[in-house]
Formats: C-alpha cells, structure tokens, sequence
C-alpha cells in the first residue's frame, strides 16, 4: 500500500462525492416526482362510458343487470341510464362522450317500443358510423336490424324459434345450447332472434344456434361496431333461480365479457 504523501488529506475527496451526492439527489427527486405524478394521473383517467337505454321495454331488471355487468367487467365502464323516464334523452349530446351504446332486452311489443326510439334511429346509426358501438341483447338484437329497427347489420332478424329445425318452439323462458366459436355453451334464452346475414357480410358469427342459425354476430359499421346476441350471456343467478332454471356450465358471464370485449374494445378517439 502506497502511502500518503506529506501535507495531504481526504478533503479533495470528500468534497468530490458530496458533490456527486448533490448532483444525483436532485435528479432522483425530480424522478421519483415525475413518476408520482403519472400514477396519479393514471388513477384520476376515468373508465369510459357506456349508455344502457332504460325506456319502457316491460323488463325491470335487464337494464341494471348489464349495468352492473359493465361496471364490473375486466376493463370496466361507467354507466349511465338514457331514454324516457332516466332524466337524460337519447341525443346526439348524450352519445358524445360515449364509447358504447346499450339496447338490452326484455321488451314484448316491437312496435311499441319503436314508437320511444324511432325519433332517435339517425342519432344513433350517425354515432355508431362515426366510431361508436352498439351492444344489442335480445330484444336489443331485434332493434339493430330493419322495419322496425336501426338497420345497423349487414343483413336483418328473425325469431329463432321460427327457423327450421329451432331446438326452441316457442317464446318461453329457457336455456339453450349454442356452439361458441365451435364449443359448446348454454345460455339464458326468452324468445330470441336470430341472425340472417347477406352473402359475403363482413361479419364475426362468434355462436351459432344448433341449427346453424347465427346467435351472436359482431359486424363493423363505418368506423363503428354493432355487437348482437339472441341469448342473454349478460343474465345472472336470479334470472334461472326465477324461472326454475339451470344452466349446465354453471352462471359464468366469460361470453358476455368477450362480446363486450369483441363490440367495445376499440375505443373511440376523443372528440
């Protein structure tokens, strides 16, 4: 070991590293706040928002039950009611600062339920053209196709239970098998529709009835997407407790989130 020269000391060094010291200490303050300051702004970026339609449809409980779905999805929404009776009109304002659309089910008279959203039918395909989605569930379904409806798919409706070969014959409360791309599911159905697409429609069949009939389809729409299911993926316990039904896969709500996911998870650009 070398040893110190005379007349030496360790100042110059000390000197060195507290300098060092106050050179990187500023720096990794300035860092540690700038990362606090994107988590925090990451915390306050609000989910976006989903407008489920709650109008006179005759199904108290289809409304809250693909709210609550929504708000508890694996990329979640925050939801707010549209439609007579909610307080806010279904208007091209209301629909400005939404990223999805919903028309549950539910409803018995077609007809009569076009009378609350006929007024409304440009608003929405105009949105939907311009980037916005469309969740369509049963009843909702029926309303994306044409006369009456928002004529939102490439092709139009029909009642499942009056195709060939329908494994439902008639309107009650059941559950019905589907192939889910391919594999078999069950799910909550009540007179349902089913979907007749036109040749070469740019669309998703993502189940098909036992017949081959088209459940659920998602298709694009201008810059938008139209989602639409026959069954009910959305419908929790209380639904099959209420009928005296069971499902045989259990109550699971992974297709209605991959629906969702299919309409939805393209999100709007801000206006």
């Amino acid at each position: 070991m070398r040893g110190r020269e005379p007349g030496t000391d360790d100042r110059p060094s000390v000197v060195d590293r507290r300098r060092l010291l106050f050179g990187i200490l500023p720096a990794a303050a300035l860092l540690a706040a700038g990362c606090a300051r994107s988590e925090a702004e990451e915390r306050s970026v609000e989910p976006p928002l989903a407008l489920v339609y709650s109008g006179p449809q005759g199904c108290p409980d289809c409304a809250p039950t693909i709210a609550a779905l929504l708000r508890r999805a694996p990329k979640p929404f925050r939801v707010e009611y549209v439609g007579p009776g909610t307080g806010t009109p279904l208007t091209a304002t209301a629909l400005a600062g939404a990223d999805l659309y919903v028309q549950p089910g539910g409803g018995a008279d077609l007809d009569g339920t076009w009378r609350h959203l006929r007024d409304s039918a440009g608003v929405i395909r105009d949105w939907v053209r311009d980037g916005g989605s469309y969740l369509g569930l049963c009843f909702g379904a029926y309303l994306a196709g044409r006369e009456p409806g928002f004529d939102l798919l490439p092709g139009d409706t029909r009642g499942y239970t009056s195709t060939p070969g329908a494994s439902v014959p008639d309107g009650r409360d059941t559950v019905v098998e589907v192939g889910w791309r391919g594999k078999p599911r069950h799910m909550y159905f009540q007179d349902g529709p089913a979907f007749v697409l036109d040749k070469g429609a740019d669309a998703t069949v993502l189940a098909t009835y036992p017949n081959g009939t088209a459940a659920v389809v998602v298709a694009p729409y201008g810059k938008g997407r139209v989602g639409v299911s026959g069954p009910h993926p959305e419908a929790d316990a209380s639904w099959y407790a209420e009928k005296g039904l069971s499902n045989p896969d259990g109550v699971h709500f992974d297709l209605a989130y991959e629906l969702i996911e299919a309409t939805a998870g393209q999100r709007r650009a801000p206006a």
